[in-house]
């Protein structure tokens, strides 16, 4: 025996429609109003950066103009003019102190407040930051002063020792050594404190008041029948509290002022020579002056020399008043030409790094002003002369800056438009692409809705794998819940056709065998009934062509009833023989066995089982009908025969419509794979179910019902 399925021809790919533009007019949209959103952040970011560029550069000017001015002011102050006169000033050393020139010309040494204000407002003192020293070393800026060099310094000292006027040990009292070191030579003297003339050293209050009278040479002797120096003046001053909290009077270390006036013979005999007179001396830069106070016993309490000292302030330091980019040069006026003081260059301020290309932007942004460079200068007069100062920027340092500060903040911006990106991307992946799939599908389901093969082309057709919790989920759930009803409602209407279809052969098919027996007992064409049947005949042809048995078959309704299966079976078993089926056996068993069915259904069952047993079991083998078991809801009947095996394959085919090996010919059913088929789809209707099982020695069908409770007990 050999079955054949039903092969179906493979179907060509998914047509799928070309959407309109207008299918696309929100997605377009949305991606429109995103791009939109991004430009104008970056618009903005332009927009503002650019209007920030005109107003700094606006700001820098002013700022540019007021710095001129501070300095000019600064440089006005006896501070800058110091800082002007001496811009060639030397750094204090081990070897000395550097004069300076004074903007005075001449300094109140022997009153202390003057002397004090002069050295504060001059700013020409060397510091000592340590113990708080200072000492001012320099020369008036006049040549009337006669040649002389001052020293003010502004000490905390113990009570210093007078001397006794002709004592010549120097030890046990507190003294100056001062020493110059000039082109000339090296000059040196020591200079004892000395009570005033007119009044003892001890002021009566604590404080103390002295000349300090200074002497030719150095050492701790003075030489018997020695002068003091003729124009050397000095003083020295002690308050009368202690300097520091905390200390006890007498003894304890005060603030004191030393002034001096000290004659450089070298400087003198040159003022006084014949010829033109330099002041101040040519030789100045390299002058140094030395300057120790020594205590009774020989302790340095103050030495000139030591490290640590603070030099004043002089025009270096205007360059940290300067921003990147700016120049100032500072010219002296007067001669035939001006001439070059100082150039100073501003430093950038750690403005921090500014990237490259926001640097090549911030240039290229639109400006009202089109200038690369500011300039101006302002003059300034001193005792010594006019200078001019002239300020020059490059506006190209402001455009820079700004770049470092957008640099600082291209990161906000670049955080906007990441997040635009991100809501873009989740909009678009969570909500617009699966909208637009679900259109896509949408319209191809609706596009193939015309194909003839309709039902499969459904299959291809799939949105369950988008069903989810959120809203297009539910979407995607509800529209496959739709599609599901549409496949099932395609599929419902094809099996009504082929159920129409095999009615109707299946009508003609059991008319046609009646028909031909009734041609047999009227085949004379003499008979008049012989072209009656004739005619049924071919009414027959015609509708048997109208639909196919399978269709007619499973459009065939049966009225389902309690049914005895015992009583039922044994009426099979003595009426087979009626039906052409010799040698069915059935053993009773013994009591009724009620099952729901349709008795004239399930007859037509066991009789298409029978006929397809009889056809293939050896001659005189009989088939057996028995109840091999009941369970509490299915009861099971099975119809066996001798005979050759079904090939596993087609175990699960051959209830299959059309399915046959051509065996046999006419009968009902037989030889066109109906037979089984039928079988099958009256046991569906009935609720049971059918099949077959290769056995020892031939095959079993095996029939399952449903169980019912009596005869007054039907199911619907």
């Amino acid at each position: 025996m050999k079955f054949g399925p039903l092969d179906l021809p493979s179907l060509p790919a998914l047509a799928l429609p070309r959407l309109p533009l207008a299918a696309f007019r929100r997605r377009i949209v949305f991606h429109t109003v995103f791009v939109l959103l991004a430009l104008a952040v970056v618009g903005l970011a332009l927009t503002l950066l650019a209007e920030e560029k005109q107003r700094a550069r606006a700001r820098y000017e002013a700022g540019f103009r007021q710095t001129l001015s501070t300095l000019a002011a600064q440089l006005r102050h006896p501070t800058g003019q110091l800082a002007l006169i001496n811009a060639d000033a030397v750094a204090p050393s081990q070897a000395g102190i550097s004069p300076v020139v004074l903007p005075f010309s001449a300094l109140d040494y022997s009153d202390p407040f003057k002397a004090r204000q002069a050295v504060e407002m001059s700013g020409c003192a060397v510091h000592w930051p340590n113990d708080g020293g200072q000492l001012c070393v320099g020369v008036g800026n006049s040549a009337y002063a006669g040649g002389v060099v001052y020293l003010v310094a502004d000490l905390v000292l113990p009570p210093a020792v007078a001397r006794e006027k002709g004592t010549l040990e120097l030890d046990p009292v507190s003294h100056a050594v001062i020493r110059a070191e000039t082109s000339a030579g090296t000059e040196r003297w020591v200079a004892p404190f000395e009570a005033p003339g007119d009044a003892p050293a001890d002021l009566g209050d604590g404080g103390l008041r002295g000349r300090v009278t200074g002497f030719a040479g150095e050492g701790s002797l003075l030489v018997k029948g020695s002068l003091p120096v003729r124009d050397f003046r000095g003083w020295l001053w002690q308050e009368a509290g202690c300097a520091a909290p905390g200390q006890a009077l007498p003894d304890c270390a005060r603030r004191s002022l030393l002034s001096l006036r000290v004659p450089v013979e070298a400087w003198r005999r040159a003022l006084f020579a014949q010829g033109t007179r330099t002041w101040p001396p040519a030789d100045l830069a390299q002058t140094r002056l030395h300057l120790q106070w020594v205590a009774p016993g020989g302790q340095v309490l103050f030495d000139s020399a030591r490290t640590g000292a603070v030099q004043p302030f002089s025009l270096q330091q205007l360059a940290g008043t300067l921003s990147a980019g700016e120049v100032l040069r500072i010219e002296r006026l007067g001669g035939a030409a001006p001439q070059l003081v100082t150039q100073l260059r501003g430093q950038a301020q750690g403005e921090g790094v500014a990237a490259p290309w926001l640097t090549r932007l911030v240039l290229r942004l639109p400006s009202g002003d089109t200038r690369t460079q500011v300039s101006a200068s302002e003059t300034v007069s001193t005792s010594s002369g006019r200078y001019q100062l002239s300020l020059s920027g490059e506006l190209a340092s402001v455009d820079r800056s700004l770049s470092a500060t957008a640099t600082r903040m291209s990161g906000f911006v670049g955080a906007m438009l990441a997040a635009i990106l991100l809501a873009w991307l989740v909009i678009e992946l969570g909500l617009i692409r699966p909208v637009a799939l679900l259109t896509k599908r949408a319209a191809a389901l609706n596009y193939n809705m015309q194909d003839p093969q309709v039902e499969r082309r459904l299959g291809d057709l799939e949105v369950r794998d988008m069903a989810g919790r959120d809203e297009m989920g539910i979407l995607a759930s509800t529209l496959a819940a739709l599609l599901q009803r549409v496949k099932e409602g395609v599929r419902r209407e094809h099996l009504r056709n082929e159920q129409e279809r095999d009615m109707w052969q299946a009508v003609g098919h059991e008319i046609m065998s009646p028909l031909q027996s009734l041609m047999v007992l009227h085949g004379d064409a003499a008979d008049p009934s012989h072209r009656y049947v004739q005619r049924m005949q071919q009414a027959v042809r015609v509708l048997y062509g109208t639909a196919s048995p399978s269709e007619a078959i499973t459009a065939a309704t049966v009225e389902v009833d309690a049914l005895d299966l015992d009583t039922f079976l044994r009426h099979v078993a003595e009426n087979a023989p009626y039906a052409g089926i010799a040698d069915v056996v059935y053993t009773p068993a013994g009591a009724p066995v009620w099952v729901q069915a349709d008795e004239h259904s399930l007859e037509d069952v066991v009789t298409h089982v029978l006929r397809n047993a009889d056809r293939y079991r050896p001659a005189g083998t009989p088939i057996t009908l028995a109840l091999p078991g009941v369970g509490e809801a299915m009861v099971a009947l099975a119809i066996r025969n001798s005979g050759p095996a079904i090939p596993e394959p087609l175990l699960d085919k051959v209830f299959d419509y059309g399915v046959s090996d051509g065996a046999a010919n006419g009968g009902q059913g037989e030889g066109r794979g109906q037979g089984l088929f039928v079988a099958r789809t009256y046991m569906a209707k009935m609720g049971g179910t059918i099949t077959a099982a290769n056995v020892a020695g031939g095959v079993t069908f095996t029939l399952r019902l449903p169980r019912a409770a009596s005869r007054t007990s039907p199911s619907a």
